[in-house]
């Protein structure tokens, strides 16, 4: 059963992959719960709630003519009702200006529940490390 469920979970992954690089909202606004909370890389401090994610997502694909995400790493805990994993990401593409991003790798964290019968992201926290002395970011990391 749960290697089944880890299955379903590393595709659930494998869809919001998917959603990022299409910047299909409607197909990534399933794989969440109505009320996740996000801990992103944008402020404010948390997104609340599905259309507060979505509104999340949208920000970040109008920036980009085309969009990649690449997900390495990817660890996955695994239990009846609810389950969590981390990994890192990379988003990159193609700005709207014309200018390829690179992206920087950060940290994600995910937090599922299956809720009537499927998993959904019930919480995900997003990070960069940060330079204690400076202050600043560190975004040139690589796993």
């Amino acid at each position: 059963m749960r290697e089944r469920d880890e299955a379903e979970l590393r595709q659930h992954v494998g869809d919001l992959v998917e959603g990022i690089e299409a910047k299909d909202l409607s197909g990534l606004r399933r794989l969440y719960a109505e009320n996740v909370v996000s801990f992103d890389v944008e402020p404010p401090l948390h997104h609340v709630g599905i259309d507060a994610k979505m509104n999340n997502w949208a920000t970040a694909f109008a920036l980009f003519e085309t969009v990649s995400y690449e997900v390495r790493d990817l660890t996955l805990t695994v239990d009846e009702s609810v389950a969590f994993g981390h990994c890192f990401g990379r988003l990159s593409g193609r700005a709207n200006n014309g200018v390829a991003v690179g992206g920087m790798w950060v940290r994600a964290t995910f937090c599922f529940r299956r809720i009537d019968g499927n998993w959904l992201i019930t919480h995900d926290h997003v990070s960069v490390p940060l330079d204690m002395t400076s202050g600043k970011a560190v975004t040139d990391l690589e796993p």
